[in-house]
């Protein structure tokens, strides 16, 4: 029996929401207490880490579920490909592991933070939870690693009182990814038939893999070494902790599209694998439309809400989070059409050629408009480089699939969104003007905000809105 798109999209939001959510909770009380540099410095160290968790990867997560999609309804099958696949990480990650042991334990500046990231690189060896989202299974894993999350939320406010207390705010984390992860294995019993060892042909994977591998390291590039470069070509620290709390904020808010392509992924690959072409370009149009009706008043929003927001939520110190902010909030735009297109299309219908290409674009341009930019702007120069890579990404990606889908019908789907966006962002702007407490204003903006982007659609008789919210109203009324 298929799971519910909606239902899966739903858990999975809210885990992700969760998952971003709660440095909105830590991160005023963090940014005061650990201050600027330190938090610099946990993100330029959690950058290098997360480098080796791609390379141990090979890409398998993506791949993984692609595959435990394309054979969820023969247990026999996905379990033989579980342990294959399981097996195969195992053994990158521990290759892996042993270099960046050699490399960074011994000798470097910030030997103790590498040192308890290791638990970090191992907690990300032993994830499973491309399995469950292969099968569809979104509620499983939301269920365990929510408590989880709470639970390292409440230990941050207990045990992380001072600057000196970085290392233990580096342990909540690492911890809460090793014991997340743990956790999902306490599932699988119950979805696994048994398999004989002999049967198991690891390696047959590695080729797969390793093209999934290519894309992932691209995206690493321009995800990453953002960081990794401000950290190197400027020596004040605090210029990589600006440009980390702007991104948390944009990536939190971006959540709440990519959410329903990882829930789209392994749908059309299923759906891909018995040749329904028309019934996936049902879902790919319902994509486009999700990801205009929630980007454009995100980026809007962001813009006029920003310099309300920043002072109440990180406190005095961190003026440019807002230009930083406003310079990036695009990519909201740009990585969910590129969502669209590349990982709920692309990759599950096995074109990671051209996927892989996009990706390496964006690298590419991202690097050299790091290079020009960062020495002179900073982190404002590290976030036009990542909007213009983001671009360079959603455009290459739209050349290749200008023959699968109607752009033409595609962009007309922006006219309602985009006009109701504009009309949101004035009045927003007028009562940020008008409104001097921040806070009331803030609360204000949102709720005003999100009432007349609303009712604009409802005027405009927003085909989407009419759909969503007629469904909204069954629903109640059956209840």
């Amino acid at each position: 029996m298929k799971k519910s798109i909606s239902k899966n999209y739903i858990y999975n939001l809210m885990y992700q929401i969760l998952v971003m959510f709660i440095p909105l909770i830590t991160t005023p009380y963090l940014s005061r207490v650990l201050g600027a540099e330190n938090l610099g410095i946990y993100s330029y160290t959690l950058s290098i880490a997360t480098y080796f968790i791609t390379f141990g990867s090979l890409g398998v997560a993506l791949y993984g579920q692609r595959e435990i999609a394309f054979e969820q309804d023969d247990s026999k099958k996905y379990s033989k490909t579980f342990w294959e696949i399981f097996i195969f990480r195992l053994i990158t990650m521990s290759i892996s592991i042993i270099i960046y042991y050699l490399i960074f334990i011994n000798g470097t500046h910030y030997q103790i933070y590498y040192k308890i990231l290791l638990l970090e690189i191992i907690g990300n060896m032993i994830d499973i939870s491309w399995f469950f989202q292969g099968l569809e299974e979104f509620k499983k894993t939301v269920l365990r690693n929510t408590i989880v999350k709470l639970i390292s939320l409440v230990a941050i406010f207990i045990f992380v009182k001072s600057k000196n207390d970085l290392i233990i705010y580096f342990i909540i984390y690492v911890l809460s990814t090793l014991v997340g992860n743990l956790t999902l294995w306490f599932y699988l019993p119950k979805y696994l038939t048994k398999v004989k060892i002999e049967n198991l042909k690891i390696f047959r994977h590695l080729k797969p893999t390793i093209s999934l591998f290519i894309p992932q390291i691209a995206i690493q590039v321009y995800t990453l070494l953002d960081k990794t470069m401000i950290g190197t070509i400027i020596a004040d620290k605090s210029e990589v902790g600006y440009y980390d709390q702007s991104q948390k904020i944009i990536k939190m808010l971006l959540t709440i599209i990519t959410s329903f392509g990882t829930v789209m992924m392994p749908r059309i690959a299923n759906t891909y694998s018995k040749g329904d072409k028309e019934q996936i370009q049902k879902y790919m149009s319902k994509s486009f439309n999700i990801v205009f009706l929630l980007a454009f008043p995100l980026i809007f929003g962001i813009i006029a809400v920003a310099p309300s927001f920043v002072p109440v939520f990180f406190g005095k110190g961190y003026d440019e989070v807002v230009i930083l902010m406003s310079v990036i909030s695009p990519i909201i735009l740009l990585i969910g059409l590129s969502n669209v297109t590349g990982t709920q299309y692309l990759l599950p219908i096995k074109r990671q050629k051209e996927y892989t290409i996009s990706v390496i674009c964006g690298a590419c341009i991202n690097f050299i408009m790091n290079m020009l930019l960062i020495p002179k702007y900073k982190a404002v120069g590290a976030s036009i480089g990542t909007v213009i890579a983001e671009f360079t990404v959603t455009v290459v990606q739209a050349y290749f699939v200008r023959k699968d889908f109607d752009f033409k019908k595609v962009l007309e789907l922006t006219k309602n969104y985009l006009m109701s966006s504009i009309i949101m962002f004035v009045l927003c702007l007028l009562i940020g003007k008008l409104i001097t407490n921040n806070i009331i204003s803030i609360f204000v903006q949102v709720f005003v905000g999100t009432t007349i982007y609303y009712v604009m659609l409802k005027i405009m008789n927003d085909k989407f809105i009419v759909e969503v919210t007629n469904r909204i109203k069954r629903k109640l009324n059956w209840s």
